[in-house]
Parts: C-alpha cells; structure tokens; sequence
C-alpha cells in the first residue's frame, strides 16, 4: 500500500472539512427560524462517582447516542448535556456545559462530538481547568492523557466511525497520567490560566 505524501493527507483532510462545513450551513438553513435552547442543566453525578459528562451538536448527535449507551453498559454514569436532537444548535454551548461539569467536579471527563472536533475543543479549552484534547486514533487518544493529562476528549464524527470512537474513548477513560516530566509541563500549561 502506498503511503500518500503530506500534501495530499492535508488536501483529502481539507477536502473533508469542507464537506463538513457544507453540511452544517445546509442543515442550519433548512432548520426552523427558532433558534434551539440549550435546555435545562443536566443532574450532576454523585461525588466520587466516575462520572462522563458528554455533549455535542447536531453534527456529533448520532454519535453522543451512541457512545452514550456505549459507556453505560460500561458501567460509568453519563451525564448527557445535550443536544437531544438532529435540529441544528450551537457547538460551543455544549462543549462549554461538559467542560464546567469536569471543571467543577461534577463529571470525571468530558466527551464532546461535533462535525470535525476542533470548534469544542476550542471552546471547552476556555474554561478554567480544562485540558481539552481533540483525538482521532489510539496514539492521540494515549498521549493526551499520559503526557497532557487531558481531561476532556472532542471527537469529530465527521472524521470518525462508531467503532474508532468507542476504541479512543476507551484508550482515553482508561490511560493514566504519567506524572513525572510532563507533571512540569502540564503545571506549566494550567500556570498560563493564571496570567
């Protein structure tokens, strides 16, 4: 199997956001003029539960549903903040409610799906004592929580299957903070919140 060169990984990656975009701006404009509420707050876990706070937009739904009964029948508790349906919303209103629950205590991680992850990563980065990391394989998934460690995962259901987002939810829930080296650097990386 040929490996493609750099230029046209970022040309098919490119060719992908667009779709994206394209479906998003169809779907905006095709739903009704009211704009959706983001509804009320979710119930907060139980402390010292291993709480998942999860959330997405209309582009990450289908996906929210289904890693949702996924992590239940994996025995964690999920909190669902939303969005609970197809009908077009804003991303950053729901990454931001996962990224306060996990940044409040109230949920252990956060797991937010949107069309290509970056906008929720965005957002929830925003929030005080967030580490939001958007992941799309194994290794990504592993780094972000033994180097960085992320507490916050995005997803991009765009870019995804259901099958490759189970196994990096998966890595991601279960790969512990290694301490050491990148404890410094992820001192470093919270004392910037602070400036």
């Amino acid at each position: 199997m040929k490996i493609p060169s750099d230029a046209k990984l970022q040309e098919i990656v490119h060719r992908v956001v667009q779709r994206i975009m394209r479906q998003g701006a169809q779907l905006s404009t095709s739903s009704s003029a009211s704009t959706p509420q983001v509804g009320k707050a979710p119930t907060p876990a139980p402390a010292g539960s291993k709480a998942i706070a999860i959330g997405a937009d209309h582009g990450g739904y289908n996906l929210k549903e289904m890693l949702g009964a996924y992590l239940k029948d994996k025995g964690y508790q999920v909190v669902d903040c939303g969005t609970h349906s197809r009908e077009s919303v804003d991303y950053p209103d729901f990454a931001v409610a996962v990224a306060r629950m996990v940044a409040d205590g109230s949920a252990w991680r956060g797991v937010i799906v949107d069309g290509a992850g970056i906008g929720s990563c965005m957002a929830a980065n925003k929030v005080k004592g967030v580490r939001a990391a958007l992941c799309y394989d194994h290794a990504t998934a592993f780094n972000s929580r033994e180097h960085n460690n992320a507490n916050v995962l995005t997803l991009g259901s765009g870019l995804i299957g259901p099958n490759l987002a189970k196994q990096i939810v998966e890595t991601f829930l279960n790969t512990e903070f290694g301490g050491g080296r990148h404890a410094r650097r992820v001192d470093k990386i919270m004392a910037i919140e602070k400036n």
